[in-house]
């Protein structure tokens, strides 16, 4: 199976069976999984506050790396230029963590037997790192740009407003007004209006939630109920793992590999900015105000609904993109069964193979939490998998 990205072809794994000389090659240090955690640490060491922001620096890290290393070279080079490009990404962004990824830089080129393909390929990742960091200079995906003020809605049947039980404003509002990688603009991929408050598809969605997305529910099982707290965690940090995955399965050429890794945040990054856009053109209320306005006053969710508003969601987009960008690069589902965990459900493990899967649960999650109605995540969803198939037919040229 072969997938292009634009003008350049990714081949994916077509077996799980690595022959014995294959596997005693990859026994040397993987330099695209040793920078891949590099990053996953610096991020989960010191994080900033607004998940866009968090993807914005994977992104630019990674697509410095994959335009350092497009025209292949040795080894010597690729190896240099990847460690490079996201050493210098991180640095400017996370100077924080600088201390550590020096360290990280120095143990990479200890390894590589100094030679001018060494030095080329450090000037190399060096160079595309200024280039991409100077690209994305000012495009509104800082923290308090992400945040901007929200002028809320005068209350009204159907409109946002803050939720129980901290009432708080809006946020992720800026994202709309971001400069996005590849979209064309923020509303390009824009789904079309939520059901009527008085269409059977709202009603029997709305129902739903308050059956099995109530606090005491009485028809939510122990195991909906875990599922609902495994995905309330953040999204990006939920898909750090499947991604690493299937980043080390891979058998591709070093170049693919690298652009998965960059494909897959920039996806993140436009699909954020396009789901914000959704979110405040619509403004839909959130299912807890709907069913208090609707003559339950006390009706609570299993879970905090988070401060914007319910239309589409945002975790079913974030799931979204990453099934099909997963799934174009790398096939439908992993090799083998991988193991997921959740700081929002300690103990909880739950075993996954197809990309699919992570998607229907994110869906059921947010409807078995409470915090939103079917159609949104639904519509999440796809939109999600079309801001997917959008990067990856435009990520050739922003490589190039």
């Amino acid at each position: 199976m072969r997938y292009r990205l634009g003008g350049l072809a990714a081949a994916v794994v077509v077996s799980a069976v690595v022959a014995a000389p294959q596997a005693q090659a990859r026994q040397r240090v993987d330099v695209v999984v040793e920078w891949y955690d590099v990053t996953a640490g610096v991020l989960a060491a010191a994080p900033a506050p607004t998940q866009i922001t968090n993807n914005r620096t994977w992104a630019i890290g990674w697509l410095a790396a994959a335009r350092a290393v497009r025209h292949g070279h040795d080894r010597a080079f690729t190896d240099a230029a990847v460690a490079s490009a996201v050493h210098d990404s991180l640095v400017s962004l996370v100077p924080s963590r600088a201390a550590e990824v020096d360290g990280a830089l120095a143990r990479t080129l200890a390894r590589i037997p100094e030679s001018p393909a060494r030095a080329r390929g450090v000037a190399a990742g060096s160079a595309q790192a200024r280039r991409t960091l100077a690209e994305r200079e000012g495009d509104g995906l800082d923290p308090a740009s992400v945040n901007a003020p929200f002028p809320g809605p005068a209350a009204g049947p159907g409109v946002w407003q803050p939720t129980p039980p901290a009432y708080a404003p809006a946020i992720q509002y800026g994202n709309r007004a971001a400069k996005p990688f590849t979209l064309r603009r923020a509303d390009q991929f824009r789904p079309a209006p939520p059901p009527a408050l008085d269409s059977a598809r709202y009603r029997r969605d709305l129902a739903e939630v308050r059956d099995y997305g109530s606090v005491d529910s009485t028809v939510r099982t122990e195991s909906q109920t875990r599922i609902a707290s495994f995905w309330y965690q953040g999204s990006q940090p939920a898909f750090i793992t499947p991604l690493r995955v299937a980043l080390s399965e891979s058998r591709a050429p070093l170049p693919d590999r690298v652009q998965l890794v960059a494909a897959y945040n920039v996806a993140a990054v436009d699909t954020q900015i396009a789901t914000s856009d959704a979110k405040y053109a619509y403004q839909l209320w959130r299912p807890v105000t709907a069913l208090r306005a609707g003559g339950q006053p006390s009706w609570t969710p299993l879970h905090v609904t988070p401060a914007h508003p319910d239309y589409p969601s945002g975790h079913a987009t974030y799931a979204g993109f990453s099934e099909q960008v997963l799934t174009s690069l790398t096939g439908p589902r992993s090799h083998q069964v991988f193991s997921l965990t959740s700081p929002t459900a300690p103990g909880v493990t739950i075993q996954y193979q197809a990309w699919r899967d992570l998607t229907r649960d994110n869906i059921d999650a947010r409807v078995w939490s409470g915090i939103h109605t079917r159609v949104a995540d639904e519509v999440g969803a796809d939109l999600g998998r079309a801001v997917g198939r959008y990067v990856l037919t435009r990520f050739d040229r922003l490589v190039g």
